[in-house]
């Protein structure tokens, strides 16, 4: 496990703490985090922060070439939304903790040029299994169903 995708999962683990959708997110440019943040759709009653937004919000108003240099980390595959806006500000990696539970926008990052690392990791999943089975109606309102 590396550090930047424990980052991520400890933001994932702070969102269920908070009662929230356990999925973290952080944005790396040269090596260094400089967004972090968590899915707060429960917490601040937000229709658009989910981790990867709650990450890129955090990490303030950046240079187009802060982006298109950076990598981010998501707990879980990004939905059409966010992947929205990794393909807005040119983000050229995504590192997926898993895409189990939920395969986002992952063809249409792939189909423009966008790097997917999948990594299939059991923390993840394990977030999301026992959330989905004990929150189904707020997970189910999350991803638009």
């Amino acid at each position: 496990m590396d550090d930047f995708m424990q980052a991520a999962i400890d933001e994932a683990r702070l969102g269920l703490e908070e009662g929230g959708v356990p999925i973290g997110s952080v944005l790396v440019h040269q090596g260094r985090i400089i967004g972090r943040g968590h899915n707060q759709r429960q917490q601040r009653g937000s229709v658009v922060l989910h981790g990867e937004m709650d990450a890129l919000e955090n990490a303030g108003r950046q240079p187009a070439s802060v982006y298109r240099e950076s990598v981010l980390y998501t707990t879980l595959s990004p939905c059409p939304m966010c992947s929205g806006a990794i393909l807005l500000y040119g983000i050229p990696k995504v590192v997926i903790g898993e895409n189990r539970t939920f395969l986002g926008a992952e063809e249409a990052l792939r189909q423009a040029n966008v790097e997917l690392d999948v990594r299939d990791d059991a923390q993840c999943q394990a977030l999301m299994d026992t959330f989905i089975a004990r929150h189904p109606e707020i997970w189910a309102e999350d991803i638009g169903e």
